[in-house]
């Protein structure tokens, strides 16, 4: 099972620094970068909803399984 993050697409679409993201959410850049790049451990879901947000977009656009071979 592997989860793959697609924040850094849905920051392309809307031309928003990763560093703006963050402030707009309420986290660190260091922490968002940890999130961006697949290596958190687990989302809280007010962090989720702050994303979501901001982003104007759903959960699925964030976040989607990909079943490995």
């Amino acid at each position: 099972m592997s989860i793959v993050v697609r924040i850094d697409v849905e920051l392309a679409k809307r031309k928003l620094s990763v560093g703006d993201f963050a402030e707009q959410i309420g986290l660190t850049p260091a922490n968002v970068a940890v999130l961006k790049n697949g290596r958190a451990k687990a989302v809280r879901f007010s962090t989720l909803e702050a994303m979501c947000r901001v982003l104007e977009c759903q959960p699925g656009d964030l976040l989607e399984y990909v079943e490995e071979d």
